[in-house]
């Protein structure tokens, strides 16, 4: 075992890495994305465009002796002007799956969001830093970094005191899951408390984690990304951001769904494929889009702003978008007897939000994504569930 001052660096290559569909080459690094090259070309906007290149579910994953692991790299951190910048990003470092080491990168660069309606912003550049991982567990162990969910991350350089090599194909199947911010992992306290990584090391699978805050819009390009990506099970959850960003009404959002779903189904025809409509959020419950942030009382909560009266005319709520997910996988499942759906309440409902209220109004904390982790894989993952693993 060598010493910290000779440790062995090792590229960081596409090989390391698992919970990616895409990487791109800087002029610092490795960047990962979490949709592919023509995808991004289709983004509308910036807030989308930031969320996929944000890694939430991405990690590095090999096996090495090493006792002291240093990762260098760039992050670029996000700030609203006029509050406080969040926590650094954090890394955690898994031993054989279990938790052992976390970490965080100071500097690098800031984005400063300064128009929460528009979402413009400016870029600061800063310095690259280290992730520093020491004391871990000798012996042969495999080792997975997820890195920052809310950061996006430019990987430079990995330096062990032992050799690293890539985690071998671990067998298990692949979930590919597409989601909203909560899928994203807000107010998740670390890359493995978000409700995705959670369950899925509940249900003993590979994650591949397309949750990107305010970007689940039924975007075609998406549905083309998932339908591109090898999986053995896949999710969708979908319908509160088609509310808060009021991007359409009933009529262009129930062809919307179809579409999207027959888009997968082109990739995965037979595939578990399991529609998730939104858990409970009572400000969007009966009350159209747009979502705007409130600052009364001194933090940040959302509020809707339509008006209920509108639902008569095609405007949408989440009890409204429920109902027709399920009538749309009613009728589909006649002729797909591998597509299901899930009621978002049955994830975090009344008692749920009674027991973890959701702090800006529509975000659960960290207690919030433990419950939503731990309820989907009892209900999906779990006997009986559409993701069960089949004996026999």
């Amino acid at each position: 075992m060598g010493t910290e001052h000779d440790l062995i660096t090792t590229p960081v290559t596409v090989d390391l890495l698992r919970g990616f569909l895409d990487v791109e080459a800087t002029a610092h690094g490795l960047l990962p994305h979490r949709l592919p090259a023509r995808a991004r070309r289709q983004i509308p906007d910036d807030q989308l465009a930031v969320a996929e290149a944000q890694p939430s579910g991405v990690r590095l994953a090999f096996r090495t002796r090493a006792t002291v692991i240093e990762l260098d790299t760039l992050p670029t951190k996000r700030v609203y002007r006029g509050f406080p910048a969040p926590p650094d990003g954090v890394y955690d470092l898994l031993v054989d799956g279990r938790l052992t080491a976390q970490a965080t990168v100071a500097g690098g660069n800031v984005r400063t969001i300064t128009d929460m309606f528009t979402q413009s912003s400016e870029l600061t550049e800063g310095p690259a830093g280290t992730a520093r991982f020491a004391d871990l567990p000798a012996g042969d162990k495999g080792v997975e970094i997820w890195l920052p969910h809310t950061e996006i991350t430019e990987l430079i350089a990995l330096r062990t005191d032992a050799p690293v090599e890539p985690a071998p194909d671990s067998g298990r199947r692949v979930w590919l899951h597409h989601g909203s911010s909560i899928s994203h992992g807000s107010n998740a306290g670390h890359p493995t408390a978000v409700w995705p990584a959670l369950a899925a090391a509940q249900g003993g699978v590979e994650l591949v984690n397309m949750g990107f805050g305010g970007g689940a819009l039924l975007d075609p390009f998406t549905a083309r990304a998932m339908r591109d990506t090898p999986a053995d099970l896949i999710s969708v959850k979908v319908g509160i951001n088609v509310v808060n960003a009021d991007v359409m009404r009933l009529r262009a959002f129930v062809p919307a769904v179809h579409g999207f779903l027959d888009t997968i189904r082109e990739g995965h025809p037979t595939t578990p494929l399991l529609v998730v409509s939104p858990v409970l959020c009572p400000v969007q419950e009966d009350t159209p889009g747009p979502l705007v942030p409130d600052f009364d009382g001194g933090t940040l909560r959302f509020k809707a702003t339509g008006d209920p009266a509108e639902r008569a005319a095609g405007r949408l709520t989440l009890n409204v978008i429920r109902d027709e997910l399920a009538r749309i996988v009613e009728r589909r499942a006649a002729d797909d007897p591998n597509l299901y759906y899930l009621d978002g309440r049955e994830l975090y409902g009344e008692k749920d939000h009674e027991e973890f209220p959701l702090p800006d109004g529509i975000h659960p904390d960290q207690a919030g994504h433990r419950r939503i982790g731990e309820n989907f894989g009892r209900l999906v993952f779990g006997d009986g569930g559409p993701f069960a693993t089949v004996s026999g």
